[in-house]
């Protein structure tokens, strides 16, 4: 078994076609298909199911693919080390991080970056939800996570401080005028929820924390990003409750934000699957080094 059969079956599951994986693999098809079964050979069963327009995986290709997906990702994140910590230029940093976290606190970042090292491309993955973030370093997309901070990780964690969930509610809105609101005075309200919303003892978080105070919110829209939700939250659909870097660092001034009393914090952090080394402790030092988001 080798890296390039993984990455050859990887590919064909991807394209879901032995034709298309050979065409972005630029080899052909009579060779992709004869290293795929001799991938096969190697691990003692068919991983793919040739249909007549396409693949699926076979139970053993189901099994078979995560660890395929960390083994060839891990070897492209030992390169990348390997090329940093040589001084290579030209390379690849490649980060995950949440939607919110994306479009709130790293722009900034990634233009101090530029300016310090711009031979290193950065490849952003952005995802829905903290749970499908991890997931995903787990199998080795990245070099380096950015988001919440996990609750259990065996890598390295660094704190990069905390930020604030706000209300957000229109311009008009009766609580506009106001620097804060108690969780209780908003019991009567349409809600707006957000796919990467956290659980807090098995229940949605905004359901818990509602539970505490007496009361269900009445959820109006339910949406994948916080970019669309505060801006479904400025138009009147319903409030929302957001990281304040987000609205403020990306969606202008278009909506009013309010505190709650007392205050949402959540800690944010720079996590690894393995020790930092080059370009990875580079960038994760930028991020420490930040102005704290909140106190």
């Amino acid at each position: 078994m080798s890296l390039r059969q993984m990455e050859y079956f990887l590919t064909i599951v991807e394209e879901s076609s032995f034709t298309r994986a050979a065409e972005a693999l630029h080899v052909t098809q009579p060779a992709l298909s004869h290293q795929v079964k001799a991938l096969e050979r190697s691990v003692g069963g068919e991983l793919l199911e040739r249909l007549p327009r396409g693949v699926r995986l076979t139970s053993m290709g189901r099994a078979f693919l995560p660890h395929a997906q960390l083994a060839v990702h891990s070897a492209r994140q030992a390169e990348r080390a390997a090329r940093a910590a040589a001084g290579a230029v030209g390379g690849e940093l490649h980060l995950a991080t949440v939607h919110a976290v994306a479009v709130g606190l790293l722009p900034g970042i990634a233009a101090r970056w530029r300016s310090l090292h711009p031979g290193v491309q950065l490849v952003l993955r952005e995802y829905g939800s903290t749970e499908a973030l991890e997931e995903q370093l787990e199998r080795g997309v990245a070099d380096l996570a950015v988001g919440p901070e996990p609750k259990e990780w065996t890598g390295p964690v660094l704190p990069v401080g905390r930020e604030e969930l706000v209300l957000v509610v229109p311009f008009d809105d009766p609580l506009a005028g106001r620097g804060s609101v108690r969780l209780a005075e908003l019991a009567d309200r349409d809600w707006i929820r957000c796919a990467m919303e956290p659980s807090v003892q098995g229940r949605a978080f905004l359901d818990w924390a509602c539970g505490t105070v007496g009361f269900t919110p009445r959820t109006v829209l339910r949406t994948e990003h916080t970019s669309t939700a505060v801006r479904m939250a400025a138009a009147g659909v319903g409030i929302v409750v957001a990281p304040a870097h987000t609205v403020r660092g990306a969606l202008g001034e278009d909506c009013a934000l309010l505190s709650l009393d007392p205050p949402w914090h959540r800690p944010l952090s720079v996590f690894s699957r393995v020790p930092l080394t080059g370009a990875a402790e580079a960038f994760a030092g930028l991020l420490v080094s930040r102005p704290a988001l909140a106190q």
